[in-house]
């Protein structure tokens, strides 16, 4: 594989900036890393970069980086494995409790401080429409 171009690399460090303040027991997509970088930043920029690591992967906690639906993206490598010892649960789907684990992201101090974007606030979900019968 070809080393990124200075510019990629530089683009790759903010990506793994934020992936490293992911907290242990909490899971973030690849559009939520994108999310706080900006800049044009998308899912499959983050994937690229996390597949780039290389040994780097000892030290960025790629692993908490998951899709937006709760899934593994990577087979093999022991991400469900390495989630449930840092106490991610999964749902008899095999996908991550959203619900319970899913971060709301940095703090808008941290975010602004680093030349990032906080998330914004999850927007609430409509309650069911009850039905009448008369």
């Amino acid at each position: 594989m070809t080393q990124p171009a200075r510019d990629e690399r530089d683009y790759f460090e903010r990506i793994y900036t934020v992936v490293e303040a992911v907290p242990s027991g909490k899971v973030a997509t690849y559009g939520d890393i994108a999310t706080i970088v900006g800049d044009g930043c998308d899912a499959r920029v983050v994937g690229h970069a996390l597949g780039a690591l290389g040994a780097r992967s000892a030290t960025v906690p790629w692993q908490r980086i998951i899709n937006r639906t709760g899934g593994i993206s990577l087979t093999g490598h022991g991400q469900k494995e390495l989630l449930e010892a840092e106490g991610v649960g999964f749902d008899e789907r095999g996908q991550a409790r959203m619900d319970l684990h899913h971060w709301s992201g940095p703090s808008e101090d941290w975010a602004r401080a680093r030349g990032f974007q906080p998330l914004p606030a999850p927007t609430p979900k409509p309650a069911a429409a009850q039905l009448s019968l008369f």
